[in-house]
Protein backbone atom coordinates (compact mmCIF):
# COMPACT_ATOMS: atom_id res chain seq x y z
CA UNK A 1 0.00 0.00 0.00
CA UNK A 2 1.43 3.16 -0.59
CA UNK A 3 1.53 5.81 1.76
CA UNK A 4 0.17 9.49 1.79
CA UNK A 5 2.18 12.26 2.31
CA UNK A 6 0.44 14.36 4.30
CA UNK A 7 3.08 17.19 3.41
CA UNK A 8 2.18 16.57 -0.14
CA UNK A 9 -0.84 18.25 -1.18
CA UNK A 10 -0.57 16.90 -4.86
CA UNK A 11 -1.62 13.83 -2.82
CA UNK A 12 -4.50 14.90 -1.86
CA UNK A 13 -7.93 15.98 -3.18
CA UNK A 14 -7.58 19.49 -3.10
CA UNK A 15 -11.29 20.58 -2.29
CA UNK A 16 -11.70 17.72 0.00
CA UNK A 17 -8.47 19.39 1.82
CA UNK A 18 -9.97 23.02 1.85
CA UNK A 19 -13.30 21.73 3.00
CA UNK A 20 -12.49 19.92 5.97
CA UNK A 21 -9.63 22.41 6.77
CA UNK A 22 -12.47 25.35 6.67
CA UNK A 23 -15.19 23.01 8.93
CA UNK A 24 -12.66 22.83 11.62
CA UNK A 25 -11.49 26.79 11.39
CA UNK A 26 -15.09 27.29 11.58
CA UNK A 27 -15.76 25.07 14.36
CA UNK A 28 -13.08 26.76 16.19
CA UNK A 29 -14.27 30.23 15.75
CA UNK A 30 -17.69 29.08 16.81
CA UNK A 31 -16.18 28.81 20.92
CA UNK A 32 -14.61 32.28 22.04
CA UNK A 33 -10.74 31.78 23.27
CA UNK A 34 -10.56 34.01 26.69
CA UNK A 35 -7.60 34.64 28.04
CA UNK A 36 -7.03 34.17 31.87
CA UNK A 37 -10.25 32.68 32.28
CA UNK A 38 -11.38 32.40 36.11
CA UNK A 39 -13.05 28.97 34.94
CA UNK A 40 -12.29 26.56 32.26
CA UNK A 41 -14.72 23.94 31.50
CA UNK A 42 -13.40 20.87 29.90
CA UNK A 43 -14.91 18.17 27.86
CA UNK A 44 -17.68 17.97 30.29
CA UNK A 45 -20.46 15.44 29.98
CA UNK A 46 -22.80 14.98 32.58
CA UNK A 47 -25.32 11.98 32.92
CA UNK A 48 -28.74 11.48 35.37
CA UNK A 49 -28.83 7.46 35.12
CA UNK A 50 -26.79 5.21 32.88
CA UNK A 51 -25.66 6.44 29.27
CA UNK A 52 -28.06 9.18 29.29
CA UNK A 53 -26.03 12.21 29.06
CA UNK A 54 -27.69 15.88 29.87
CA UNK A 55 -24.54 17.40 28.59
CA UNK A 56 -21.43 16.09 26.58
CA UNK A 57 -18.14 17.22 25.29
CA UNK A 58 -18.58 20.72 26.54
CA UNK A 59 -15.92 23.14 26.67
CA UNK A 60 -15.54 26.92 27.54
CA UNK A 61 -13.97 29.17 29.42
CA UNK A 62 -15.42 31.59 31.45
CA UNK A 63 -14.07 35.86 31.16
CA UNK A 64 -13.56 37.49 34.98
CA UNK A 65 -16.03 40.13 35.84
CA UNK A 66 -18.35 40.06 32.86
CA UNK A 67 -21.69 38.25 32.35
CA UNK A 68 -22.12 35.39 30.41
CA UNK A 69 -25.50 33.96 29.41
CA UNK A 70 -26.34 30.50 28.26
CA UNK A 71 -29.21 30.37 26.07
CA UNK A 72 -31.18 27.30 24.38
CA UNK A 73 -34.45 25.69 24.60
CA UNK A 74 -36.16 23.19 27.52
CA UNK A 75 -34.00 20.56 27.75
CA UNK A 76 -30.74 21.64 26.12
CA UNK A 77 -28.90 21.02 28.82
CA UNK A 78 -27.90 24.56 30.09
CA UNK A 79 -29.25 24.01 33.59
CA UNK A 80 -27.08 20.92 33.99
CA UNK A 81 -24.11 22.60 32.93
CA UNK A 82 -24.30 25.84 35.22
CA UNK A 83 -25.43 23.59 38.53
CA UNK A 84 -22.19 21.30 37.10
CA UNK A 85 -20.54 24.32 37.94
CA UNK A 86 -20.38 24.55 41.76
CA UNK A 87 -21.26 20.53 41.82
CA UNK A 88 -24.87 21.24 42.82
CA UNK A 89 -25.47 18.66 39.99
CA UNK A 90 -24.27 15.68 42.29
CA UNK A 91 -27.22 16.50 44.43
CA UNK A 92 -29.06 14.54 41.97
CA UNK A 93 -29.54 10.49 42.27
CA UNK A 94 -27.56 8.58 39.76
CA UNK A 95 -25.54 11.03 38.99
CA UNK A 96 -21.85 10.91 36.84
CA UNK A 97 -19.43 13.32 34.66
CA UNK A 98 -16.42 13.15 32.58
CA UNK A 99 -14.36 15.77 32.21
CA UNK A 100 -13.17 18.48 34.22
CA UNK A 101 -13.39 22.10 35.44
CA UNK A 102 -10.68 24.80 37.03
CA UNK A 103 -11.19 27.50 39.05
CA UNK A 104 -8.87 30.22 38.97
CA UNK A 105 -6.52 27.32 37.53
CA UNK A 106 -7.75 24.69 40.67
CA UNK A 107 -9.73 21.33 39.53
CA UNK A 108 -13.12 22.02 41.50
CA UNK A 109 -13.44 17.80 41.75
CA UNK A 110 -10.62 17.99 44.38
CA UNK A 111 -12.21 20.56 46.27
CA UNK A 112 -14.46 20.32 49.56
CA UNK A 113 -17.97 20.85 47.71
CA UNK A 114 -19.08 23.20 50.79
CA UNK A 115 -15.58 25.75 49.87
CA UNK A 116 -16.33 25.45 46.35
CA UNK A 117 -19.94 26.40 46.82
CA UNK A 118 -18.58 29.30 49.47
CA UNK A 119 -16.75 30.38 46.03
CA UNK A 120 -18.96 29.96 43.26
CA UNK A 121 -22.94 30.77 44.86
CA UNK A 122 -26.09 30.01 43.07
CA UNK A 123 -29.34 31.49 43.22
CA UNK A 124 -32.47 29.66 41.41
CA UNK A 125 -35.17 30.64 39.25
CA UNK A 126 -37.50 31.28 42.35
CA UNK A 127 -37.05 33.14 45.17
CA UNK A 128 -36.45 30.45 48.14
CA UNK A 129 -36.26 32.87 51.28
CA UNK A 130 -35.84 30.47 53.80
CA UNK A 131 -39.79 30.71 55.77
CA UNK A 132 -38.54 29.85 59.46
CA UNK A 133 -35.80 32.47 59.26
CA UNK A 134 -35.97 36.48 59.50
CA UNK A 135 -34.23 38.37 56.97
CA UNK A 136 -30.97 39.32 59.06
CA UNK A 137 -30.83 35.26 59.80
CA UNK A 138 -31.23 34.81 55.27
CA UNK A 139 -28.33 36.72 54.75
CA UNK A 140 -25.88 35.02 56.92
CA UNK A 141 -27.70 31.48 56.65
CA UNK A 142 -24.82 29.79 54.89
CA UNK A 143 -22.91 30.78 58.07
CA UNK A 144 -25.36 29.57 60.60
CA UNK A 145 -26.22 26.32 58.76
CA UNK A 146 -22.69 25.46 58.39
CA UNK A 147 -21.65 26.09 62.23
CA UNK A 148 -19.51 29.35 61.04
CA UNK A 149 -18.86 31.64 64.60
CA UNK A 150 -19.21 35.02 64.05
CA UNK A 151 -18.81 38.16 66.22
CA UNK A 152 -22.29 40.10 66.51
CA UNK A 153 -20.29 43.14 64.73
CA UNK A 154 -19.16 40.86 61.97
CA UNK A 155 -22.99 39.48 61.32
CA UNK A 156 -24.43 43.00 61.28
CA UNK A 157 -21.47 44.27 58.90
CA UNK A 158 -22.15 41.56 56.42
CA UNK A 159 -26.04 41.77 56.83
CA UNK A 160 -25.70 45.15 56.00
CA UNK A 161 -22.74 45.36 53.44
CA UNK A 162 -24.65 41.89 51.58
CA UNK A 163 -28.49 44.06 51.38
CA UNK A 164 -26.10 47.20 50.14
CA UNK A 165 -24.98 45.00 47.48
CA UNK A 166 -28.14 44.55 46.19
CA UNK A 167 -30.19 47.36 46.58
CA UNK A 168 -31.82 46.33 49.48
CA UNK A 169 -30.96 47.91 52.64
CA UNK A 170 -32.98 50.92 52.59
CA UNK A 171 -36.61 48.84 52.35
CA UNK A 172 -35.83 46.62 54.78
CA UNK A 173 -33.48 48.27 57.30
CA UNK A 174 -35.80 48.56 59.70
CA UNK A 175 -37.40 44.86 59.35
CA UNK A 176 -34.56 43.01 59.45
CA UNK A 177 -36.20 40.43 62.32
CA UNK A 178 -39.42 40.08 60.23
CA UNK A 179 -39.84 37.27 58.23
CA UNK A 180 -38.81 37.32 54.08
CA UNK A 181 -42.36 36.37 53.61
CA UNK A 182 -43.41 39.91 53.84
CA UNK A 183 -41.27 41.14 50.42
CA UNK A 184 -42.83 41.12 47.23
CA UNK A 185 -40.89 38.28 44.76
CA UNK A 186 -38.76 40.95 43.39
CA UNK A 187 -37.15 41.60 47.19
CA UNK A 188 -37.40 38.06 47.81
CA UNK A 189 -35.19 37.01 44.77
CA UNK A 190 -32.85 39.96 45.66
CA UNK A 191 -32.59 38.71 49.22
CA UNK A 192 -31.70 35.38 47.88
CA UNK A 193 -28.64 37.38 45.63
CA UNK A 194 -27.83 38.78 49.11
CA UNK A 195 -27.51 35.51 50.68
CA UNK A 196 -25.23 34.30 48.02
CA UNK A 197 -23.07 37.12 48.02
CA UNK A 198 -22.45 36.94 52.02
CA UNK A 199 -19.65 34.55 51.31
CA UNK A 200 -17.87 37.04 49.29
CA UNK A 201 -18.11 34.45 46.36
CA UNK A 202 -15.61 34.69 42.78
CA UNK A 203 -18.63 33.29 40.81
CA UNK A 204 -22.19 33.94 40.86
CA UNK A 205 -24.40 32.10 39.20
CA UNK A 206 -28.16 32.42 38.27
CA UNK A 207 -30.70 29.83 36.99
CA UNK A 208 -33.49 31.76 35.34
CA UNK A 209 -33.49 34.24 38.13
CA UNK A 210 -36.36 36.41 36.70
CA UNK A 211 -38.46 34.03 34.96
CA UNK A 212 -40.93 34.16 38.24
CA UNK A 213 -40.62 37.94 38.51
CA UNK A 214 -42.86 41.01 36.68
CA UNK A 215 -41.15 43.44 34.38
CA UNK A 216 -40.29 46.12 37.09
CA UNK A 217 -38.88 43.49 39.25
CA UNK A 218 -36.84 42.12 36.02
CA UNK A 219 -35.68 45.43 35.39
CA UNK A 220 -34.08 45.76 38.72
CA UNK A 221 -32.44 42.57 39.06
CA UNK A 222 -31.07 43.23 35.41
CA UNK A 223 -29.45 46.83 37.01
CA UNK A 224 -28.33 44.82 39.77
CA UNK A 225 -26.74 42.23 37.84
CA UNK A 226 -25.05 44.86 35.57
CA UNK A 227 -23.43 46.51 38.58
CA UNK A 228 -22.62 43.47 40.95
CA UNK A 229 -20.01 42.07 37.55
CA UNK A 230 -17.61 44.77 38.45
CA UNK A 231 -16.68 42.38 41.93
CA UNK A 232 -18.12 39.40 40.60
CA UNK A 233 -18.19 37.38 37.66
CA UNK A 234 -21.76 36.02 36.71
CA UNK A 235 -23.35 33.47 34.76
CA UNK A 236 -26.92 33.37 34.46
CA UNK A 237 -28.96 30.73 32.51
CA UNK A 238 -31.90 32.28 30.72
CA UNK A 239 -34.24 31.84 28.54
CA UNK A 240 -34.93 35.44 27.48
CA UNK A 241 -33.40 36.20 24.65
CA UNK A 242 -33.54 39.80 25.09
CA UNK A 243 -32.31 39.76 28.65
CA UNK A 244 -29.19 38.18 27.25
CA UNK A 245 -29.03 41.07 24.15
CA UNK A 246 -29.53 43.61 27.26
CA UNK A 247 -26.87 42.65 30.24
CA UNK A 248 -24.56 40.10 29.10
CA UNK A 249 -21.21 40.45 27.43
CA UNK A 250 -20.53 37.21 26.49
CA UNK A 251 -23.42 33.94 25.20
CA UNK A 252 -23.65 30.28 24.76
CA UNK A 253 -25.73 28.85 22.81
CA UNK A 254 -26.91 24.91 23.67
CA UNK A 255 -28.72 22.72 21.68
CA UNK A 256 -29.26 18.82 22.67
CA UNK A 257 -26.39 19.08 25.20
CA UNK A 258 -23.97 20.54 22.65
CA UNK A 259 -22.42 23.89 23.53
CA UNK A 260 -23.16 25.00 19.57
CA UNK A 261 -21.72 28.76 19.52
CA UNK A 262 -20.09 30.36 22.17
CA UNK A 263 -19.19 34.30 21.94
CA UNK A 264 -19.78 37.89 22.23
CA UNK A 265 -23.31 38.79 22.88
CA UNK A 266 -23.38 41.69 20.54
CA UNK A 267 -21.53 39.40 17.91
CA UNK A 268 -23.46 36.17 18.19
CA UNK A 269 -26.99 38.28 17.81
CA UNK A 270 -25.71 40.07 14.48
CA UNK A 271 -23.94 37.66 13.29
CA UNK A 272 -24.11 34.01 14.60
CA UNK A 273 -21.84 31.25 13.02
CA UNK A 274 -23.91 28.15 13.29
CA UNK A 275 -27.45 27.92 11.52
CA UNK A 276 -29.00 26.61 14.75
CA UNK A 277 -28.01 29.53 16.29
CA UNK A 278 -29.45 32.21 13.95
CA UNK A 279 -32.81 29.77 13.86
CA UNK A 280 -33.35 29.94 17.70
CA UNK A 281 -32.47 33.69 17.51
CA UNK A 282 -34.72 34.13 14.93
CA UNK A 283 -37.30 31.69 16.36
CA UNK A 284 -37.61 29.67 14.44
CA UNK A 285 -37.60 26.73 17.29
CA UNK A 286 -37.00 27.16 20.98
Amino acid sequence: MELLDINNTNNIDTDVFHSNTNIKMKLRNQIEEIDNPVLEIKDLAVSYGEEKYAIENVSAKIAKNKITAIMGPSGCGKSTLLRSINRMHELYPNTGSKGGILLSGDDIYKMNPINLRRKIGMVFQRPNPFPTMSIYENVIAGFLLNGIKLKSSEKDEIVEKSLKDVALWDEVKDSLHKKGSFLSGGQQQRLCIARALAYTPEILLLDEPTSALDPIATAKIEDLLVKLKDDFTIVLVTHNMSQAARISDYSMFMYLGELVEYGKTKKMFTNPVDKRTEEYLTGQFG
